[in-house]
């Protein structure tokens, strides 16, 4: 009897895992649509096969060494074993051990992790990046930076084992590390093409659809279900629930500071700010979500939209990110991290077994620079890494398409044919003709569902 009371909590941990592990697998499509939608038309079809190669390239590297480099071990620095996901010698991975879930189900959670961080850092540079350069950061963060660094917080290193750090989603594992790689790369890669005036002032350079946009950000909330209450990595005993209760109080309050502070600014009830402001305070609560009482979560949450608007609309005076992922990724994840040293609940630093209670319980300031300290060690090390890494590329195998190139629009350029092909086809009868491709590349026609550009012409 009892071996099958230990079979059965087993399986349901497992289960609970897994369906965890699916739901942050769909913020991948969140992903894809909200920077389809913050996109122009003739740069929207060259989303789809960014996500699913970034996501196939994580998944592949994350099982390769990822996964062992992040939590083969208790290394100060990083795992030491592990390696394509190799269970021979026991569970080695004991940073995890606390859950009866079965290992190949802790490995697809964390991997999904690393793939939502990794599609964090494309925002800030759509319709002017080669799509190869995708690619040859994918191996390299999914391989190393991100498991080197979350290991540091997540699975036992030197942060979390002897500072104490917490993050109990990946406030600063997940969203601050995206956004860290992100702003590497816009800072090599340079705005859009009409972005600032000859005055210095931004132009707005609307996205073709609001619609998309709102898609995505349920999408994201809904996926956000998985991520931080499915961080518990357990679902008997029933503290999942109030994770998510936590992060749902805060994403609301999030919209509603986002909406009212747009409106303060501009008297406009802004779409993507509204937006923004539910995915910032998601965000934002992802770090203390396991940490903090019902209370805190919509002042996390309120605090977190009403940063992520001033925060966008400072940074766009300078830095061209479209889809505003630098502000509610990277501002409001040191927000959330930062949170935690003010308002973690002492009961719930105990449960969780690291740290201490935050500086509004009279626990003073140790946990908020602990805090501090954590966020600036993954912003350097993360920020030093993709900045030579993007420097090489830009180097060698180059960086941004050509000027004209990203005049006709990354479809056409990078894969020879539209997303949108009605919007720029011929129409038989009528008198509009769309302009010439770039010399060297082909003239795109209609093809039917199923086949290639290129197949349509052989």
């Amino acid at each position: 009897m009892k071996q099958q009371v230990s079979d059965l909590t087993v399986a349901v941990e497992t289960t609970w895992v897994v369906v965890a592990a699916v739901l942050v697998m769909l913020m991948q499509l969140g992903f894809m649509f909200l920077e389809i939608g913050f996109s122009r038309m003739k740069n929207v079809g060259t989303v789809v096969p960014k996500v699913l190669a970034n996501f196939s390239i994580a998944a592949l590297c994350y099982w390769a060494i990822g996964f062992a480099l992040a939590f083969g071990g208790a290394g100060w620095l990083a795992g030491t074993h592990g390696a394509f996901l190799d269970t021979t010698n026991g569970d080695l991975f004991p940073a995890m051990a606390f859950s009866p879930a079965t290992v190949p189900a802790k490995f697809f959670f964390q991997f999904v992790f690393c793939a939502v961080s990794l599609a964090i850092v494309w925002g800030t540079t759509l319709e002017r990046i080669k799509f190869g350069a995708y690619l040859i950061y994918a191996v390299i963060f999914s391989s190393l930076i991100y498991p080197v660094v979350s290991h540091w917080i997540f699975g036992g290193g030197w942060l979390s084992a002897n500072f104490g750090m917490q993050d109990f989603a990946g406030s600063t594992v997940v969203h601050l590390i995206g956004a860290t790689g992100a702003f590497a790369a816009l800072l090599l890669l340079g705005p859009r093409q009409g972005k600032y005036g000859a005055d210095g002032k931004p132009n707005v350079i609307p996205g073709h659809s609001m619609p998309f946009v709102g898609l995505a950000v349920f999408i994201l909330w809904f996926g956000w279900f998985g991520f931080n209450p499915g961080s518990t990595l357990g679902a008997i005993g029933g503290r999942f629930a109030e994770v998510a209760v936590v992060t749902n109080l805060a994403a609301a309050a999030g919209v509603v500071a986002a909406m009212g502070t747009i409106w303060l600014i501009t008297r406009t009830f802004d779409i993507g700010m509204t937006g923004n402001g539910a995915i910032a305070a998601l965000v934002a609560i992802t770090a203390p979500s396991g940490y903090v009482e019902f209370w805190a979560a919509p002042i996390i949450g309120f605090v977190a939209g009403v940063i992520v608007v001033v925060s966008v609309i400072l940074i766009d005076k300078v830095l061209d990110d479209p889809v505003g992922a630098l502000s509610a990724h990277g501002v409001a994840g040191i927000w959330g991290t930062l949170s935690c040293g003010l308002f973690t609940s002492p009961r719930l630093a105990d449960l969780n077994g690291i740290g201490q209670g935050g500086l509004v319980y009279g626990d003073g300031i140790k946990q908020l620079a602990v805090q501090a300290l954590g966020v600036a060690a993954a912003f350097a090390s993360v920020f030093t890494i993709s900045f030579l890494v993007f420097f090489a590329i830009k180097a060698t195998y180059g960086l941004r398409v050509k000027p004209e190139e990203e005049r006709y629009g990354l479809d056409l350029v990078e894969h020879g044919m539209w997303g949108y092909p009605e919007q720029f086809m011929p129409v038989p009868g009528s008198e509009y003709h769309p302009p010439a491709p770039p010399a060297g590349r082909p003239t795109p026609r209609p093809v039917p569902i199923g086949l290639s550009a290129r197949g349509q012409e052989g």
